[in-house]
């Protein structure tokens, strides 16, 4: 289960929470059936709380909503996204331990 802090984002509310979003968005696109998904779940929850006075975490489910990952070209998921500014600032495909979720944000906040 997800934690309060992470905001369900759909097709219809990415610009408004993602991309004009005061703080930087670290987009979580996911899928119900995806077992690498389920696995950083925990660890994004974790990351929200370390990381919330900086960065809000966003989850995409993929096979609700399609219009946003084909805009950015998700072929694979997990796939993070940090938009900062309303602009795509990295990327990252497939499931990341804590270390490594830390290592990619604290590179880019």
């Amino acid at each position: 289960m997800s934690s309060d802090l992470i905001k369900h984002v759909s097709d219809a509310t990415f610009d408004a929470d993602v991309l004009k979003s005061d703080k930087p968005v670290l987009v979580d696109y996911w899928a119900e059936w995806c077992g690498p998904c389920k696995m950083i779940a925990p660890i994004l929850d974790e990351a929200a709380k370390d990381y919330g006075d900086r960065l809000q975490i966003a989850k995409m489910n993929v096979d609700d909503n399609q219009g946003v990952p084909a805009k950015y070209g998700i072929r694979g998921i997990p796939t993070l996204m940090l938009f900062k500014g309303g602009q795509l600032a990295a990327t990252k495909v497939g499931a990341l331990s804590k270390s490594q979720l830390t290592a990619f944000l604290d590179g880019h906040l």
